[in-house]
């Protein structure tokens, strides 16, 4: 197989078979986004659901070629069932670009494909502004503290403007993905930031507590995810290992848990409710690290 080629030669051949897959997947999907901007409802129904046959082509493809040229052990654990009708917030830990690829695996065929918030600006970035469109990623306007000081008539328009572009979702079953450190992780960052956790970023309340204020009525189940890739150390570019043929295991656990209305509130108004989320949060991230610290220890 594969696997069994020397590092010299896997490397660009698995850089040429991603590479095809990206540009045969991605230039139907935005072939696709170009075609529902016809307004004729059917047909962008139509051109919508090609778009995201692509998008699960595009997964199966590279877990493929990954499992072709590398040989990967994948420990994947779940709380309990997957179910591809329902509406989803998914939580994790970031490592590397390399857990975008992943998450698409172990989730893209067990749930709605996962979908990815995405800065409104980049709408307007050339084909990947309209691919986005196409596969129903929502584009969000966040506005920074000191904006509305500056300009107080556009407080809660953020939240106004995701509810408009989620409301989409309302009657498809949906999968948004949140990486809640709001960066992959380093040894210098964890450091800079003086993280009371030994693998993992101070997680970011804001964002999440903004995801569950515009679309919590709609989300069902909020999965906690945490990756882990055995024997690559947390400054190591677990990407690479993919590029190289030489990724030997990924470990994930799935925990599903059901959405509860206290997870719904003003985060940023109503200071009891930013107390209580930012300490439940804590509490799920402290049992993500001792989680980390028990495969790790095993490595």
């Amino acid at each position: 197989m594969l696997h069994r080629l020397p590092v010299t030669l896997k490397a660009p051949v698995i850089i040429l078979l991603m590479t095809i897959n990206l540009a045969f997947t991605g230039s139907i999907i935005t072939i696709m986004g170009l075609f529902k901007l016809v307004p004729i409802s059917p047909l962008q129904h139509l051109w919508t659901a090609v778009s995201h046959l692509m998008y699960r082509l595009f997964i199966v493809v590279n877990r493929t070629i990954i499992q072709l040229t590398s040989n990967t052990t994948w420990s994947i654990s779940y709380s309990q069932p997957l179910q591809q009708q329902s509406w989803n917030l998914v939580l994790s830990n970031h490592r590397s670009w390399l857990d975008i690829v992943v998450l698409m695996q172990v989730l893209g065929h067990r749930l709605p494909p996962p979908k990815f918030f995405l800065k409104h600006e980049l709408i307007w970035v050339p084909f990947i502004g309209i691919a986005s469109w196409a596969l129903d990623m929502p584009f969000i306007r966040r506005y920074s503290h000191s904006f509305l000081k500056k300009n107080p008539h556009l407080k809660g328009k953020d939240i106004e403007s995701t509810r408009r572009s989620c409301a989409k979702f309302k009657t498809t079953p949906t999968t948004i993905v949140n990486f809640v450190e709001g960066t992959r992780l380093t040894t210098v960052k964890r450091q800079r930031q003086r993280s009371p956790y030994q693998h993992l970023l101070k997680p970011k309340a804001g964002g999440i507590a903004f995801t569950l204020a515009a679309m919590g009525e709609q989300f069902e189940n909020i999965i906690d995810v945490t990756l882990n890739y055995p024997g690559i150390d947390d400054d190591q570019p677990a990407f690479k290992r993919v590029l190289t043929g030489q990724l030997s295991a990924v470990q994930v656990d799935i925990n599903v848990t059901p959405v509860d209305e206290q997870l719904i509130g003003n985060y940023f108004d109503d200071k009891a409710f930013r107390i209580s989320f930012q300490q439940r949060l804590n509490e799920r991230w402290q049992a993500k690290d001792e989680m980390l610290s028990s495969w790790q220890a095993t490595d």
